[in-house]
């Protein structure tokens, strides 16, 4: 299943960068941020209420609101800037060049969570890498 979420999160995503490059035309990209978050922030959180998950708010450790509070900074830092390169630059440029995040996520998870760095995994990184490099 995570499969199927993966790709429909690689759709939405594609899609994401389309309509922001379209809807950023005259508009300042820290406003164009602004307004994409508060769009997901009502979706997030209407989705975890219709769900009922705000039932788990107070089994919420300092580790998981530290951690999550820290990724949710390093979200909206990653939009700000993905929208301002979207605002100056090509969307075939910049969202290839957007998902080097594959392999840096992919080496930070081989550092801090110790999850496998095999031969496969050099290999298909560097794959990654050139096929951005052609890219741009």
């Amino acid at each position: 299943m995570w499969l199927v979420y993966a790709l429909l999160a690689a759709a939405f995503a594609s899609l994401t960068a389309i309509l922001a490059k379209v809807g950023l035309d005259g508009v300042n990209s820290h406003l164009a941020t602004a307004i994409r978050t508060v769009v997901a922030l009502v979706l997030s959180c209407g989705l975890a209420a219709l769900v009922g998950a705000q039932k788990e708010i107070p089994d919420l450790s300092r580790h998981n609101c530290l951690f999550l509070g820290l990724s949710g900074l390093c979200t909206g830092l990653s939009w700000l800037c993905y929208y301002k390169a979207l605002q100056i630059g090509q969307v075939s440029k910049v969202a290839p060049v957007d998902k080097l995040s594959v392999v840096l996520t992919i080496i930070l998870a081989a550092v801090f969570l110790h999850e496998p760095f095999t031969a496969k995994t050099l290999a298909g990184s560097l794959l990654l890498v050139a096929g951005i490099l052609m890219l741009i």
